[in-house]
């Protein structure tokens, strides 16, 4: 019998965990959600449950992030597409992700619906996620401006994903209410709209960024746009805690070729939740407009400080 090494045991449970985890949520919700009966289904202890996750809440957040990045990846976008057509494209993924009045309370819409109150619960997670709703905005909007040159649409952006956010929250409380494909023409008639959205000839830059030549050889990382592994090389590496996340747009918008790191003091709760928000933008943008015609741009998030 192979030795697992004490990595691979720690990552087998871990992997233990979050599959029953993720069948005692879908069952129960998460307040009635119990860590002694996910240890049991687990074979595990409940010890051993909170060596791997610091808290409920942090697990919760870790199944649907998992959940998030492993969902299949239909990338079907639109040949050469305008950006009207992306934020259409990219509006009726989402809404093919809600529930129909016709549809029984399955375990799939118990699993989430739990999200957003125990984000607003509590102020550790509620300014963080404020950060996170932004970064979608901007990587929504980088992605029209390739389609649409000349205006920056980010203000465009925030708007079709307010729209959209509203309508997850109208379809968990009242499914079946208004017309989705009514959401999807008013989206994409968002771009007709003056919303003032004007970047600053000189954007702020707190320290100037300087070349060096010293050899430089980084961690491997996963670009959570893509899923696939990077090593971040030449260009601008800009290390980022969730409460300024979004200011990653100022190297974007100097036309630097961006890794941009996501660090924060509680990744056990932080970086799931990071980790949860870009890879539900993704799997809708992937449906909308295709990867090279994106910006030059990576997210990574470094839940241990290793690339920092």
């Amino acid at each position: 019998m192979v030795r697992l090494s004490r990595a691979q045991t720690q990552e087998r449970n871990r992997a233990k965990v979050l599959t029953a985890a993720r069948d005692e949520f879908a069952r129960r919700g998460f307040r009635e959600a119990k860590i002694d009966v996910i240890a049991d289904r687990a074979d595990l202890t409940r010890g051993a449950v909170y060596s791997n996750f610091p808290g409920k809440r942090a697990l919760y957040f870790a199944v649907l992030a998992d959940l998030a990045e492993r969902a299949p990846r239909p990338a079907t976008p639109p040949a050469d597409p305008t950006a009207s057509e992306v934020l259409a494209a990219f509006a009726r993924a989402w809404i093919a992700r809600l529930p129909l009045s016709t549809d029984s309370d399955g375990e799939d819409a118990r699993l989430a619906r739990d999200l957003l109150p125990e984000i607003l619960a509590d102020e550790h997670t509620r300014r963080p996620y404020a950060q996170l709703m932004r970064v979608e905005a901007i990587l929504l909007g980088l992605a029209l401006e390739r389609r649409h040159p000349g205006r920056r649409l980010v203000r465009v952006a925030e708007a079709a994903l307010t729209t959209l956010h509203g309508a997850s929250q109208l379809a968990a409380a009242a499914p079946g209410f208004g017309e989705p494909f009514h959401l999807v023409t008013a989206c994409a008639a968002l771009l007709g709209l003056d919303l003032a959205d004007d970047w600053p000839a000189e954007p702020p830059i707190t320290a100037r960024a300087r070349p060096d030549d010293h050899p430089w050889n980084p961690p491997a990382a996963t670009d959570l746009l893509t899923g696939e592994p990077v090593r971040p090389g030449d260009g601008v590496v800009t290390v980022l805690g969730l409460h300024r996340a979004a200011a990653f747009e100022e190297a974007v918008r100097a036309g630097a070729d961006v890794t941009a790191v996501l660090v924060t003091s509680d990744p056990g709760e932080l970086a799931p939740l990071a980790r949860l928000a870009v890879a539900d933008l993704r799997s809708c943008l992937d449906q909308a407009i295709a990867p090279p015609a994106r910006p030059g741009l990576r997210i990574v998030c470094d839940d241990g400080g290793h690339l920092a």
